[in-house]
């Protein structure tokens, strides 16, 4: 059984992380669409889940009076993780496959060209650029199937980042009342 505030503060930031995650997505999208394979902004947009993920864990043990177990920092943290990272699956789902769909071949384009760039500046022999070229054009990384692959491959990699997190944020005993 799930401790209420644990419930509370994991739905209200998952909503609060998926609601900013569709708003940096669709600034993105209509600023310049060159910025979805910036690696600074990823780096900082990482940095800032990193922030709200503090913020939620703070927050939660503070409600708990400081008696946060394990569990229930990673349940905490798992339960805003997977809605945020729901909330945005949805949101691109709906953004690159119904409102515009073209906008997968653009960023398929830039992704391709930024990937061969990478690839010359590490000296990467021309034949495994043009297999990765290869592969990158028969991809389709914002399908719907790709999209829901994704979430699943985000949930996994946060559970473990939630883990770490857990263990930091987790009391070092727990009191017991007994009556």
């Amino acid at each position: 059984m799930t401790n209420e505030i644990v419930k509370k503060n994991g739905i209200t930031f998952g909503v609060l992380i998926g609601i900013i995650s569709a708003l940096i997505t669709a600034t993105i999208y209509a600023v310049n669409i060159n910025l979805f394979i910036s690696g600074w902004l990823g780096a900082s947009i990482i940095g800032l889940y990193l922030v709200i993920a503090i913020i939620l864990l703070v927050k939660t043990k503070k409600d708990l009076n400081g008696i946060f177990p394990y569990k229930e920092a990673f349940t905490t943290y798992f339960i805003a993780a997977a809605i945020g990272i729901a909330i945005s699956t949805l949101f691109n789902i709906i953004l690159f496959n119904f409102i515009d769909p073209s906008a997968k071949e653009t960023l398929k384009d830039l992704t391709a060209k930024y990937t061969s760039e990478m690839l010359q500046k590490f000296g990467t022999p021309a034949s495994a650029i043009n297999e990765a070229m290869k592969k990158l054009d028969e991809s389709n990384p914002y399908s719907i199937v790709e999209l829901l692959k994704g979430f699943v491959y985000s949930l996994v990699v946060n559970s473990i980042f939630g883990l770490i997190l857990a263990a930091f944020f987790k009391s070092n005993t727990i009191h017991q009342e007994y009556k």
